[in-house]
């Protein structure tokens, strides 16, 4: 009520979240009455004609591109354990496909939400043999928080999009860690990728465990 939903994770997207409202919530007659799911300062009950009127992100003169740009310039910070949170999410809280849980490419470990997973120790020691795939934004790779040596950068929102750009043939790791990074993994393994996985820890552990990591600031 007088605002939206975030669209900053699982899978979210401010342009689809804009298309959702306005050519199918807004196409409802005004008098109906909606109910949120929930709301933070009480309220129970509102209308196609109020929200149309008053919603302060997408009703009276708001354009696309208005809410767009205010989505995208919020910054929040992401709820707690929301990585461990997506995945049970995005498998509507199906069991995971036993027959998955023992590939042979590689000594996967499971993570509390259930995605495969790799220590540095082995990604290390079988480097050459790996496509470790970087999700983070183009600022944050060439930042400061350092990347592994030749790891190929493709931000999340440009992911399934760009995937051709994958190799062919060699195993994925996901070498970020966080939401972002379990995200990816799981878009991949649902696209067909079978031999995908994250870094366990992610850049901070290979960093703690002595593992070189490359810094590329200008």
């Amino acid at each position: 009520m007088r605002s939206c939903s975030r669209c900053d994770f699982q899978q979210g997207n401010a342009h689809t979240l804009w298309r959702s409202i306005t050519e199918q919530l807004f196409s409802l007659p005004d008098s109906c009455l909606l109910y949120p799911a929930h709301d933070y300062t009480g309220r129970t009950v509102t209308s196609v004609a109020e929200e149309k009127a008053f919603n302060a992100r997408l009703g009276g003169a708001a354009t696309e591109r208005d809410f767009v740009g205010h989505m995208e310039a919020m910054t929040l910070p992401h709820p707690h354990k929301i990585a461990e949170a997506l995945p049970g999410n995005l498998r509507s809280g199906k069991p995971r496909d036993a027959s998955a849980s023992a590939p042979s490419w590689a000594p996967l470990q499971r993570s509390y939400a259930g995605l495969p997973e790799l220590p540095p120790s082995w990604v290390a020691e079988h480097r050459e043999a790996l496509t470790l795939l970087d999700v983070r934004s183009a600022e944050e790779f060439h930042g400061p928080d350092c990347q592994v040596a030749g790891s190929l950068l493709l931000p999340l929102p440009e992911l399934e999009q760009c995937s051709g750009e994958i190799p062919a043939g060699k195993p994925v790791v996901v070498c970020h860690s966080g939401s972002r990074s379990a995200l990816a993994t799981h878009q991949l393994l649902k696209a067909g990728h079978s031999q995908v996985a994250n870094l366990r820890g992610g850049l901070a552990r290979c960093g703690d465990e002595g593992y070189p990591l490359e810094d590329i600031v200008a």
